[in-house]
């Protein structure tokens, strides 16, 4: 499938759910209860109110050191949610910067962020395979099952690596594949928005990263997901910290 199809594919969906409140998830769940089953606390989703939509792998806040003051970047920001949770944690003299493709998804981050009282944090409308943003100008970076839905996710991590600051890390959640889908599951349009379909095998992905030139811990996979989301498919939420 070419890239500007599958980039439409996504952007459609996301589309969609940013003004509907529908998820790619499962349907069987709620976005909140989806939301805990991933590492997200009761006050977490109380200080995010609706920029939850159940649409993570994992908690990158949960497992990612954010200091005060640090300026972060989440790559794929949605509808907001570990933006303003991150907002909270770098304070006043810290600064969140969210980037999305999705026009609908932008504004509904804005208007969430402002119901929160959020002002340290800014939106940006963007492609995370060419950030626009200056090199070595962010402390740390969050992504949340986003990467799977690139079709350049070598290029996606090397801007990774281009706007991060010598010794800044990344903490990313992602779905990464324990064996190879049919070509019929890689054509599906519901499987590529759902993060099935774009994502790779889990070896492939790890050597991606360290093609960019990153370090790399994995922190934490989780098998539970595949029957909890994806009916079973051979698939995990891989959670890693990179370093630069």
């Amino acid at each position: 499938m070419k890239i500007e199809s599958i980039k439409k594919i996504v952007k459609d969906k996301y589309k969609e759910i940013a003004t509907k409140g529908s998820s790619c998830s499962c349907g069987c769940k709620s976005a909140s209860n989806i939301s805990k089953s991933i590492g997200y606390s009761e006050e977490e989703l109380k200080i995010v109110g609706e920029a939850n939509l159940g649409l993570g792998c994992g908690n990158p806040l949960a497992f990612g050191r954010i200091k005060e003051g640090d300026t972060v970047l989440d790559l794929g920001s949605g509808a907001g949610i570990d933006a303003i949770l991150a907002a909270k944690k770098v304070g006043s003299k810290g600064k969140v910067i969210g980037v999305d493709m999705t026009e609908e998804m932008i504004e509904k981050a804005k208007a969430n962020a402002k119901k929160q009282n959020i002002s340290n944090v800014e939106f940006l409308l963007g492609e995370i395979e060419n950030l626009p943003l200056a090199d070595n100008s962010v402390d740390t970076i969050i992504t949340n099952c986003v990467i799977n839905l690139t079709p350049d996710k070598a290029k996606t991590f090397s801007e990774a690596y281009r706007v991060l600051k010598p010794g800044g890390r990344i903490y990313l959640s992602d779905i990464v594949l324990l064996e190879e889908l049919t070509e019929k599951q890689r054509n599906d349009k519901d499987l590529l928005s759902g993060c099935v379909a774009g994502a790779l095998l889990k070896d492939d992905y790890l050597n991606k990263i360290k093609g960019a030139g990153f370090k790399v811990k994995v922190l934490y996979e989780n098998k539970r997901i595949s029957k909890e989301q994806y009916n079973g498919i051979n698939l995990e939420s891989l959670m890693v910290e990179l370093t630069k």
